[in-house]
């Protein structure tokens, strides 16, 4: 595993460690989630969005050319 160093106000940094250490987690942790999960998003997201769309297909659900008009939309 690589290691990764970067610089940062240490008040930032002593709120950031205090935050994960409220949340049961290190700030180590919290930073490695993030960097593999901004790694890996893209693939995620689109693969998300295909899956909405097949569904969005199967399901066959629309309007049925009904238009609505602004006053409608903003009801309340």
């Amino acid at each position: 595993m690589a290691k990764l160093t970067i610089a940062i106000d240490e008040r930032v940094l002593e709120r950031a460690r205090s935050r994960a250490s409220q949340q049961g987690t290190s700030l180590e942790a919290l930073v490695r989630s993030y960097v593999e999960s901004f790694a890996s998003g893209e693939e995620e997201r689109m693969q998300a969005v295909k899956s909405l769309l097949d569904l969005s297909r199967k399901t066959g659900g629309g309007s049925g050319g009904r238009r609505w008009t602004r006053d409608e939309l903003h009801e309340r």
